[in-house]
């Protein structure tokens, strides 16, 4: 018993350990995409953004994505593209 509750905090620390670096990645992309938009002219960076939003709307999930999956990430893409991290 002792051995499967050791392998299973193992565990849990490895998922732990993967979601720090998920999390450190997304912001270090948000990071780089806020930069980049701030570059930009304001036309360009218009065009950009309703390049990217009519991209996502012609997309269609797979059924191995929910709606609400796709609602979501919809929502952060365009959190970040509209309200960008000051």
């Amino acid at each position: 018993m002792k051995n499967l509750i050791a392998e299973l905090l193992v565990k849990l620390a490895q998922k732990e350990e993967e979601s720090k670096e998920l999390v450190a990645q997304v912001e270090a992309l948000e990071i780089v995409v806020t930069a980049l938009l701030r570059q930009m002219a304001q036309p360009e960076q218009q065009a950009l953004i309703e390049s990217i939003e009519g991209a996502l709307d012609d997309v269609h999930p797979t059924t191995d994505v929910s709606d609400s999956d796709a609602a979501l990430l919809q929502q952060y893409i365009k959190k970040l593209l509209r309200h960008p991290r000051t």
